[in-house]
């Protein structure tokens, strides 16, 4: 399995960028999140960090962890690790002679980027800090089985809404993440070891309490639950 780094680059506007893979490359043409593979032995943050310098040549700060997807190509199975980067330095370029662009969230959701990322572009939907049981974008519930409650719902709108769940231990948390939610929230402090081995361990993003932010992004977690404090 193919091991890579990517991330959601977003400036001061709100925008996302996107490189387009150049010719000779696999997939040559397509559009696609910027990253690389991680090399040997090399932790995913660092290896985030060292692929944007080479390909973009900005200095990223504070990278925030959003999910995993695993999807099967021709040539392998890709396993795609995908941050936020809010703070860098240095203005994006396409050292490897890639086009850049950079799209809002809207049109984002318009453009054919690789097959993989369309789980991406809907995670990026969720907030760094959840404040609200329900928006337009999510909601989160108690029960074990979202999905399938979800499949029942005849509203196109309502099916598209992600759906995560309030998960008291990361016993819990792990079964929720196979019971198909798309995103877990805490309702209990955990630990700095366990929830750095929880969020090394399901694919969703993972929403800690009783932290501050950075703290929560540094063990793996994808934001903060203020719902209910």
């Amino acid at each position: 399995m193919i091991h890579v780094v990517a991330a959601a680059v977003i400036d001061a506007g709100g925008r996302v960028l996107i490189a387009q893979r150049p010719a000779g490359k696999h997939l040559a043409g397509g559009w696609e999140f910027p990253g690389g593979k991680l090399e040997p032995g090399e932790a995913r943050a660092a290896g985030l960090a060292r692929e944007l310098k080479e390909e973009l040549g900005i200095t990223i700060h504070n990278p925030r962890p959003l999910i995993r997807v695993r999807h099967t190509y021709p040539y392998g199975e890709v396993l795609i690790d995908m941050w936020v980067v809010k703070s860098y330095s240095g203005a994006p370029r396409g050292l490897d002679g890639q086009a850049l662009q950079w799209l809002s969230q809207e049109n984002l959701e318009k453009v054919e980027l690789l097959p993989a990322d369309g789980p991406i572009v809907r995670a990026l939907r969720l907030p760094e800090r959840l404040t609200h049981l329900s928006t337009t974008d999510y909601k989160v519930v108690e029960s074990k089985f979202p999905r399938k409650r979800l499949a029942v719902d005849d509203d196109a709108a309502e099916s598209s809404r992600q759906v995560g769940m309030f998960c008291r231990d990361a016993e819990e948390a792990v079964a929720a993440a196979e019971a198909g939610a798309d995103f877990l929230v805490l309702r209990n402090v955990l630990g700095c070891g366990e929830l750095t081995a929880l969020c090394d361990s399901v694919p969703v993003p993972v929403f800690a309490r009783g932290i501050g932010l950075e703290q929560a992004w540094a063990l793996g977690a994808s934001g903060y639950s203020e719902i209910g404090w």
